[in-house]
């Protein structure tokens, strides 16, 4: 069986994505329980020189529908990140594994030699899909959505290594 592009993507962000938002749900109820104000949660970092809560979580969410997009050769997404509450974010979160969901593999075909062009905060940049997906896309996924978790972690939340791997099956 041959491991296609939209699978590549579409299953380990979606995945990654739904551990996310179960992990946020579990923080909206350690907050209310504890009486936390959740603002607080939001801007809470791992280290003063490191992004808030609230940027990891729309950070996480338009690298996966973003370079989802790049790879299906379809508009990309707006995501404004303009959310400010828990509620907001879980369901900025779950309308982008639903974007993700909606995506066909056949928009997918090519992706791995199609150029893959993006702009940072810095600069434009150009790859091929393949790498894009690999050193690009899947790594800034995962490096936000374990940040978020790791944040949470520290602030007391009780969650853990299966919290971030969330349920496993055959459609993400």
């Amino acid at each position: 069986m041959t491991l296609t592009m939209h699978q590549a993507t579409v299953l380990p962000c979606s995945r990654a994505l739904n551990s996310l938002a179960a992990i946020l749900d579990k923080a909206v109820a350690y907050a209310q329980a504890r009486k936390i104000d959740p603002a607080v949660l939001l801007q809470t970092r791992l280290v003063p020189d490191m992004l808030p809560l609230s940027s990891q979580i729309f950070i996480a969410n338009d690298i996966a529908g973003g370079g989802a997009a790049r790879l299906a050769d379809v508009e990309v997404p707006t995501f404004d990140g303009k959310d400010k509450s828990l509620p907001e974010l879980i369901a900025n979160t779950r309308r982008t594994v639903a974007y993700l969901g909606s995506l066909k593999p056949q928009q997918f075909e090519g992706a791995e030699d199609r150029t893959i062009n993006w702009q940072t905060r810095s600069a434009s940049k150009s790859m091929q899909g393949m790498p894009y997906l690999l050193t690009h896309v899947l790594p800034n996924v995962y490096f936000h959505v374990t940040t978020a978790y790791d944040i949470l972690r520290q602030a007391g939340l009780e969650i853990g290594k299966q919290d971030y791997l969330g349920t496993v099956n055959s459609s993400g």
